[in-house]
């Protein structure tokens, strides 16, 4: 049973900051060091009385033998081609980890890299993997527990033998490989702090070359700019192996700067976007003809001609115009543009040719969304007469699809489906929620057909509201679970996000951050109002930034919400800077010490400055891990310690701190699932669901 704890005793300090005279106290400083011995302790303490009350929770053996059922099954990750050979990731159900396969014409696939074989425990995962463009050579970056550092190694496909090289150290970088395959242009940060990264403000980002068969410290520096500490770098390579792009970012959330050089000139870059006014995305090039996806006048994104010997803007030719429908990828396939845009929150593709000229559009099966991997999760050539799409729903594990261009057929290429579960007895219905100033706000509501609308129905909604991050139809291996137990699943399209253009995100940015609020809110009003649920019976979910979203709407409205499931949040908005990667949102939320202005609407809306004593909170369960150095666990400590101080009421405030794992990324199979167990357990305690 979950019932009025008796928390650790926590030691609340005297600190004070000020910021613009204004006194800010900060009782929970100390939290801040994990390595701290009396952190440690407080830590143990709280984790093991979540264990001990999640782990008494009726209904537990039953939802992890039917998630193991319906997690059980093939998961396609998009191919890649290179040369006569096909790569891609697999996991064939319960594996902790996917597996890189290749694939050679007729001849039967074989594993390339299994990362099962690098650990005991799974927490061994690859991040990023990056074939050679004739398929000789594979780059895989492997991290261990979660962490955003990786180390980049290299295997030989042919004899599946590991070259000697090894790269240590790398955060946020992937690899741009020369044409030839003797070497690579990377990203990494400056030498001497291998272990501080983007949180110390004396470290810069640089592009380095590797050639293959030396040494990481021999490479050569390719680009670093001392002045701009705040910035991410990260280099292409044309097709034709004829120019080096260098996209710097990170000073802007809403612009970018473009620079480029011949690949073996060593002079100066060329900076073709450099007054940081607006975004420019480099997709490819014919010649002195480079291809551009922008905002510059159009916020739904255009696709731009650009003479690089006459760049002026007058002189630029639209290739793929803006419209309604706001364009959320690009890549050139089949000398094609293949864009992926944005139709009410779902993904449709349209195909352009050169001239402008539109060819078809292509509409994959259902209330779907195409994958945003390497560029608008279409993958070939430019001279390539086929594509490799993935596609996904609510209801809908990935499928991985070919398209032809010759004959226009999409053809299911990997098809998979979830075992022993019935999508065609549920439906995914759209809706629009009026918000606060009138905006109308999409969500999409996926439940039983026929759903009784008896205002008792456990519902969970999920919400990003972010980073011009979309939040598109995609499939959950959890959700038949929840489901086939009377549940109700909600992502809501709020304000910050990307789903109509950059309008959309920035009016959740900075000051506007309120939007987003006001927009979930009005969603679950919606839903009340409807019948769908009732406040009692519905929980919100956030990851990340959704994190620092759900934390606010519990505080902003604890009548509205039956329970808070609040995964790796970003909480302290007066100091996130300080810590790991914290310095790029500044981009996004603002810097507190930057103005007054600044400072005032971050604490406006800031969850360790708005929690109130004496408040009765809905139950919260925190969900943090020791290894995420994204969003590190310091914002679920403070936030779980301000609440539990608090809070007046009977309802729990659960901090669970999940062992040898991160972010997100490289998860393994078990955790994922003894976390969902977790989070079901303690909803059908809440809720009253029933299931024993």
């Amino acid at each position: 049973m979950l019932e009025k704890l008796s928390y650790p005793e926590t030691r609340r300090g005297d600190v004070v900051d000020d910021f613009f005279g204004a006194p800010v106290a900060d009782p929970y400083r100390w939290l801040e060091d994990a390595d701290d011995p009396e952190v440690r302790e407080w830590t143990r303490q709280q984790h093991d009385l979540a264990l001990e009350a999640l782990n008494n929770l009726k209904g537990r053996d039953t939802f992890e033998r039917r998630l193991r059922e319906v997690w059980d099954y093939p998961k396609f990750e998009i191919p890649r081609k290179r040369g006569n050979r096909l790569f891609y990731m697999r996991n064939d159900g319960l594996r902790q980890q996917p597996v890189l396969y290749v694939k050679e014409g007729d001849q039967p696939e074989r594993d390339l890299i299994d990362p099962n074989k690098l650990s005991d425990d799974g927490t061994v995962a690859i991040f990023d993997w990056q074939p050679t463009s004739d398929g000789r050579l594979v780059m895989y970056a492997l991290s261990d527990g979660g962490l955003d550092w990786v180390n980049f190694r290299f295997r030989d496909v042919e004899t599946g033998e590991d070259l000697d090289d090894k790269l240590a150290k790398l955060k946020f970088s992937s690899v741009a490989w020369r044409k030839d395959g003797a070497g690579f242009y990377y990203s990494r940060y400056t030498d001497g702090a291998p272990d501080e990264g983007p949180e110390n403000p004396e470290v810069s980002y640089q592009v380095y070359y590797h050639k293959l068969g030396t040494q990481q410290a021999d490479d050569v520096l390719i680009y670093d700019d001392p002045a701009r500490k705040g910035i991410q770098l990260s280099a292409s390579i044309s097709s034709d192996d004829r120019f080096l792009i260098l996209d710097i970012t990170w000073e802007s959330r809403i612009a970018n700067r473009l620079y480029y050089r011949a690949i073996d000139d060593e002079g100066d870059f060329v900076r073709l976007f450099d007054d940081l006014d607006d975004e420019y995305r480099f997709i490819g090039s014919d010649g002195d003809i480079f291809y551009i996806l922008t905002t510059n006048g159009a916020l739904n994104w255009r696709v731009v001609a650009v003479d690089i010997k006459d760049p002026a803007s007058e002189n630029w030719v639209d290739v793929v115009p803006e419209s309604e429908e706001a364009i959320d990828g690009v890549a050139i396939v089949n000398q094609q543009f293949v864009v992926t845009a944005m139709r009410l929150c779902r993904h449709i593709i349209k195909i352009y040719n050169k001239d402008g000229s539109l060819e078809r559009e292509l509409l994959p099966p259902g209330l779907g969304a195409v994958a945003l991997r390497e560029s608008a999760g279409a993958y070939g050539g430019a001279k390539d007469d086929s594509m490799f799409i993935s596609w996904t729903s609510f209801l809908q594990p990935t499928q991985i699809l070919q398209y032809d261009f010759a004959t226009g057929d999409l053809e299911p290429f990997f098809e998979t489906t979830a075992p022993s579960f019935g999508p065609d007895r549920y439906e995914t219905r759209q809706a629009f929620c009026p918000s606060q100033d009138g905006t109308k706000v999409p969500i999409f509501i996926t439940c039983k057909k026929g759903l009784d609308l008896n205002g008792d129905n456990p519902a969970i909604m999920y919400a990003y509201g972010g980073y011009s991050f979309s939040q598109t139809p995609s499939y959950r291996e959890w959700l038949p679970v929840w489901l086939e137990n009377g549940g109700i699943f909600v992502v809501a399209n709020i304000r910050g996000g990307g789903e109509y253009g950059e309008a959309w995100h920035r009016a959740g940015m900075f000051a506007g951050r309120q939007n987003t609020y006001d927009d979930i809110h009005a969603a679950a009003e919606w839903l009340i109002e409807n019948k769908y649920t009732s406040n009692r019976k519905l929980a919100i979910e956030g990851r990340s930034n959704g994190g620092l979203l759900v934390a606010v709407c519990m505080l902003q409205r604890p009548d509205l919400y039956g329970a808070i499931l609040c995964h790796v949040p970003t909480i302290d908005m007066l100091r996130f800077k300080y810590f790991t990667s914290g310095r790029y949102w500044t981009t996004e939320y603002g810097d507190a010490e930057s103005s007054k202005e600044v400072f005032e609407f971050l604490t406006a809306y800031g969850p360790l400055h708005n929690i109130k004593t004496g408040q009765a909170y809905p139950p919260i369960l925190i969900l943090t891990a020791d290894h995420d150095d994204r969003v590190v666990p310091m914002h679920s400590k403070k936030l779980a310690a301000s609440l539990q101080y608090a809070n007046e009421g009977d309802n729990v405030i659960l901090l669970r701190v999940l062992t040898r794992a991160g972010h997100a990324l490289g998860k393994a199979t078990s955790k994922l699932i003894e976390e969902q167990v977790d989070i079901f357990a303690f909803l059908n305690q809440i809720f009253d669901m029933g299931v024993d």
